[in-house]
């Protein structure tokens, strides 16, 4: 069971910390200031923090017209819930 809750709380800081660099993305961008990197925030989603990338996008209106954040945030939030849910059976 250690592992199941270890595994949880992993998941739930990065996506804490993606959600937070995406609100931080989005700031610069309305002020025209150095962003950024995509690379970095893929990283930070195959890290295990897409939940918090799908959630960032959508709360904060920010990388939604981009097809690859669009579609691929949330394929890898749906792996990454299905294998946490996979560990908890």
């Amino acid at each position: 069971m250690k592992l199941e809750v270890a595994a949880l709380a992993y998941v739930a800081v990065m996506s804490l910390i993606l959600c937070t660099l995406m609100y931080r993305d989005k700031a610069k961008a309305v002020k025209k200031e150095w962003r950024i990197a995509e690379k970095t925030l893929f990283l930070v989603a195959i890290l295990g923090g897409a939940i918090g990338g799908v959630l960032g996008m959508y709360l904060f209106r920010h990388k939604t017209r981009h097809n690859s954040f669009a579609f691929g945030f949330p394929l890898l939030a749906a792996i990454q819930v299905y294998l946490l849910v996979t560990l908890f059976k």
